[in-house]
């Protein structure tokens, strides 16, 4: 939500088949009586709304399970691309990897979180569990501290006031006034540290990327394992990179 929005309301039906969505998508598909059992809901009211989301080609049918259908990949993948800048992004994206043989992320911030829009793993580069349209936490993500330290204070201070300081290793920063300094020291230097934060053995640099108009489109990270991702090459030459990579892609946004 953005600055000035109203107070959302849910309508209680929309809330239920969101959360059916999410059941088929987190166990890969399943049986009416399944979901109707996670969720607690009538089987009835469960197969009403699967019985519509077939209709309208948004679930699959095999045998007795419903699964996610591939309607959902081109909403995805519009949604991916449909604007110009996050387009000019995955070229910088895929020279990132190359450049630094490690991994490269360009992430956006949605509703207090932060989402993978590209992803680029070198031959070297470490996989994780992160795919595209992933959310993460930007308090432990070094793309999602890059993305708070570049909002407007005040904005900051509101996304930083809902936002759930969860613990993900020991390094994780929890406390609210640490998490305040660490943003700081990136707004002064234009790039944040993620040292094993949210992964452990697992490091990042990451850059905010600004639009025309100074609002933050985004930030690109890279991320590698930590015993790589360690002296000059992780404290100043991977963030010099960086910050022309992210200069380059501003111009490219302004100039498109």
């Amino acid at each position: 939500m953005g600055e000035g929005d109203p107070p959302l309301s849910s309508v209680k039906s929309v809330d239920r088949l969101f959360e059916i969505i999410r059941v088929l998508d987190e166990f890969d598909g399943a049986r009416v009586t399944e979901v109707a059992t996670m969720l607690e809901m009538p089987k009835s009211t469960v197969y009403g709304h699967l019985s519509t989301m077939h209709q309208h080609g948004y679930v699959i049918k095999e045998g007795n399970e419903y699964y996610l259908s591939l309607q959902f990949l081109r909403l995805g993948e519009h949604a991916r691309w449909r604007k110009q800048a996050y387009k000019l992004a995955h070229d910088k994206v895929t020279w990132l990897a190359d450049r630094t043989d490690e991994r490269a992320q360009f992430i956006i911030e949605e509703h207090g979180k932060g989402v993978y829009v590209h992803r680029e793993t070198s031959e070297h580069g470490v996989e994780t569990d992160s795919n595209i349209g992933e959310r993460v936490p930007l308090h432990a993500t070094a793309a999602g501290k890059a993305i708070l330290s570049a909002l407007p204070a005040a904005y900051a201070e509101s996304v930083l006031e809902d936002l759930e300081l969860e613990r993900f290793t020991e390094h994780t920063i929890t406390d609210p006034d640490e998490l305040r300094k660490e943003l700081q020291a990136g707004r002064e230097r234009n790039y944040v540290f993620n040292d094993e934060e949210s992964t452990k053995g697992l490091s990042a640099v990451g850059v905010p990327v600004l639009e025309q108009s100074g609002a933050v489109l985004g930030a690109i990270s890279v991320s590698g394992p930590t015993h790589r991702m360690n002296g000059d090459w992780f404290t100043e030459e991977i963030p010099l990179i960086l910050l022309g990579t992210a200069n380059e892609l501003e111009l490219d946004i302004t100039f498109s």
